[in-house]
């Protein structure tokens, strides 16, 4: 850092002076502290520790200040003369305003003190030093803040892509849980996961993500895997609107929602379920975008999922198998006709309001319609996958 602005004074503070200032150095950094105890509400509330970091801090800048009144053509070296005493510590807990305020209450305590700690005549040339390397203090502290904050991103971005990378391969490494503790995701819920093609021609994708994201205030981590978009979303109770926005900064070609599931730590399960949808989601060209992987059932089915598998067993053929006889015939009788209820009332010998009661019973069951395309489409890949491995264990 060179140094900045104006000519320094003629004289300089005497040999003498700074010895003095160099002995009262303990002390002044102690009244400085009282001082800070005394206007800063936020400085009063620190940890004991974090206190005795500052008074460290204080001390060495009143002795890099002696130093550099010795050979006042070389700026001060902050890092290690100032902020020696606790560099990283000092600048993850204390903001720079308030780095700003704690330099100026020191700086405010010298000037009270010159005329005690000079020698006689030698006043104006230390009330001139202190406030010349003030001002190199405020200009080297912004430029610590400023170099801390690019390296904490970067770091934060490495770390970001490596919990992303971890989720879509299925991993459940330890280091998971510290990896989102860093990145503030230790107790995040709800979570889900959201996955699509990265867009073309856009330098920073992540950025465009964020912003989509953070606009509804919802926390993100963005991740481009095999040139898909990985994007999780937590923090909001909705966050089914959080990932309508953020589909938006997807790339052309289906976006897949996965299910929202209660932590990061399961963050695995909703990549798992999104990736198949996508994987499947040729199969619906139709598909509205985003669209739920549980939407996708059957295509992924189809895909050879065996969770999507698993899923219209358990919530459309075991139902309505459990249902009895007559709900599983109407059901059928409904597909077989095209979603004609008259003429399935027809081919089971029933009234059309009881076709219309079963089918009602069988969408409570389900949550799927047999007269809507999709819900009939799902109803006939679930029972068409029951019979088969119905038909499987017999032969076994």
């Amino acid at each position: 850092m060179t140094t900045r602005g104006s000519s320094r004074a003629p004289s300089a503070p005497s040999a003498a002076t700074l010895r003095r200032l160099e002995r009262s150095s303990g002390a002044l950094a102690t009244k400085a502290v009282a001082r800070m105890d005394d206007e800063l509400t936020w400085f009063r509330a620190m940890p004991a520790d974090r206190r005795s970091w500052v008074t460290l801090v204080a001390q060495a800048g009143i002795a890099s200040l002696v130093e550099w009144c010795r050979d006042p053509g070389r700026p001060p070296r902050l890092t290690g003369e100032v902020f020696g005493a606790a560099p990283r510590e000092l600048v993850r807990v204390v903001a720079l305003k308030q780095t700003v305020d704690l330099i100026r209450v020191t700086v405010d305590v010298l000037e009270d003190h010159v005329d005690s700690v000079a020698e006689p005549g030698d006043e104006d040339a230390l009330h001139l030093a202190v406030l010349q390397f003030s001002r190199e203090v405020a200009f080297a502290t912004a430029h610590v803040y400023a170099s801390f904050a690019e390296n904490r991103g970067a770091w934060d971005a490495r770390l970001e892509a490596l919990v992303v990378d971890a989720l879509v391969r299925g991993e459940r490494s330890e280091e998971l849980s510290g990896r989102a503790a860093a990145l503030g995701w230790a107790s995040m819920s709800p979570v889900v996961v959201q996955v699509g093609a990265a867009p073309t021609g856009i330098d920073d994708p992540h950025a465009q993500v964020r912003r989509a994201a953070r606009s509804l205030r919802a926390e993100v981590l963005v991740g481009v895997h095999a040139e898909q978009l990985v994007v999780v979303l937590g923090g909001q109770q909705d966050l089914e609107s959080v990932a309508e926005r953020v589909s938006e900064e997807f790339g052309d070609g289906p976006v897949v929602t996965g299910p929202v599931v209660d932590g990061l730590s399961r963050a695995g399960e909703s990549a798992a379920v999104a990736l198949a949808g996508l994987r499947a989601a040729r199969g619906w060209p139709e598909a509205p975008r985003p669209v739920s992987a549980d939407a996708l059932l059957a295509e992924r089915a189809l895909d050879g999922d065996p969770l999507a598998r698993a899923a219209l067993q358990e919530r459309v053929a075991g139902p309505l198998q459990a249902a009895g006889g007559e709900v599983l015939e109407t059901v059928r009788a409904v597909l077989n006709s095209g979603g004609n209820l008259e003429a399935s009332a027809r081919a089971i010998f029933v009234h059309p309001n009881t076709v219309r009661y079963r089918l009602r019973r069988a969408a409570e069951l389900t949550g799927l319609s047999a007269t809507d395309p999709r819900g009939s489409w799902t109803l006939q890949v679930a029972l068409a996958l029951a019979q088969l491995d119905r038909d499987r264990s017999l032969w076994h």
